[in-house]
């Protein structure tokens, strides 16, 4: 108890110097946790995929269709269960910055696919009676005030035109970190629309999506779709869920690679600060070291006095980094929304910040402890602080 009161004595000795010490910390933490909230906000589509769903697409790119012939032979491949149809669709709603993702799609098989988009059955029946209806995620309503019966425009640009669309349904997320900001409709609708203005595009698909029974035979099945259209003029390339989000995600590696970098070099440099801080209070007490060695105590004593001291320290900017982590990203993630739907404080990155102060506090007593453990009593009582 004498040394836990002693620890704490010495940590808030000079008020001014730790108090600006666990300033720096707090900043460090709080920013650090931001970041990785980032990361792991980039990699949502990839954490949230599925196992057993597969993506088939136009081997040269996303931008070339599929025809709709091809759903038929798909669904008869040994091991497929589901096959819906999916195309993007890039309409403007009012204003260009009001971006969010659009698919026209098939409504049942979609569903049996994403059972983690929980839609009350009544809404769904509505769904699949309208033609012009659309099924919206949670926060996307909440976004820009939506409900059930609205009547939502939108202006195409992939396909032109004005578009007008009926809210059926509002789905919900199974999880925290399903993506609740979709807006889903019909392809049908708009294949009959396209036929009337432009024949030559209608019957053609962006992806299919492709749910099997066992996820051990991915690859197997993913070998045998592509090889039913090997040297036909769309050939495909089949992956699973993860794969195609890991794809999209690649084309911005080096921002996100980038990001995760400076993370942990704020902690670095946060870290040599702490240090700083640790050598010159170990410094200032080299004389009472050495009474404490001359009264006899080891010097064990003297480094848990040091390690006590420097982790107080760590310790108490984590805990308020932490606390305010969480409020920062919740404002942070109600500011980006449209880029980033799901944007969530992980137990992975609360560890990741438990962690870094852990190691921080650690690292940064290790040299001062070692030196005043081996001070000289003699040497130790002349010197000045």
């Amino acid at each position: 108890m004498y040394l836990l009161k002693l620890i704490f004595r010495n940590a808030f000795r000079h008020k001014l110097r730790t108090a600006l010490t666990i300033l720096g910390i707090v900043i460090a933490v709080l920013a650090f946790g931001l970041l990785q909230t980032v990361v792991d906000a980039w990699y949502t589509g990839v954490n949230a995929s599925s196992a057993t769903r597969l993506i088939t697409r136009n081997a040269i790119s996303l931008i070339f269709p599929l025809p709709i012939t091809y759903e038929d032979k798909i669904r008869h491949v040994p091991g497929v269960s589901t096959v819906s149809r999916s195309n993007w669709f890039g309409g403007i709603y009012i204003d260009k910055r009001n971006f969010f993702a659009q698919f026209a799609t098939d409504a049942q098989p979609f569903f049996e696919l994403y059972p983690e988009y929980h839609l009350a059955p009544d809404q769904m029946k509505a769904f699949v009676l309208d033609r012009k209806g659309c099924v919206v995620g949670r926060k996307l309503a909440q976004t820009y005030g939506w409900k059930l019966g609205d009547t939502i425009p939108l202006r195409g640009t992939i396909f032109p035109g004005n578009w007008e669309f009926v809210i059926r349904g509002i789905y919900e997320g199974a999880e925290a970190k399903t993506d609740e900001s979709q807006f889903i409709f019909h392809w049908d609708y708009l294949n009959e629309s396209i036929k009337k203005t432009s024949p030559r595009r209608a019957n053609q698909v962006g992806i299919y999506l492709v749910g099997i029974n066992d996820a051990d035979r991915a690859a197997e099945i993913s070998r045998e779709i592509d090889a039913m259209f090997r040297n036909s003029l769309a050939e495909t390339l089949t992956e699973t869920e993860k794969a195609f989000a890991l794809g999209f995600i690649s084309m911005v590696e080096a921002i996100v690679a980038a990001i995760r970098i400076v993370s942990f070099v704020i902690i670095v440099i946060i870290m040599a600060v702490m240090a700083n801080t640790m050598a010159m209070s170990a410094r200032e007490r080299t004389s009472e070291y050495a009474t404490l060695k001359a009264l006899g105590f080891g010097p064990v004593y003297i480094e848990t006095l040091i390690y006590g001291e420097s982790l107080l320290i760590a310790l108490s900017g984590g805990l308020l980094g932490i606390i305010a982590t969480v409020p920062l990203v919740r404002g942070f993630g109600a500011v980006m929304v449209k880029l980033f739907p799901v944007f969530q404080f992980s137990p992975t990155t609360l560890a990741m910040q438990v962690g870094a102060v852990l190691v921080m506090g650690i690292v940064a007593a290790a040299v001062p402890a070692v030196r005043a453990s081996r001070v000289r009593v003699a040497q130790g009582l002349r010197a000045i602080g």
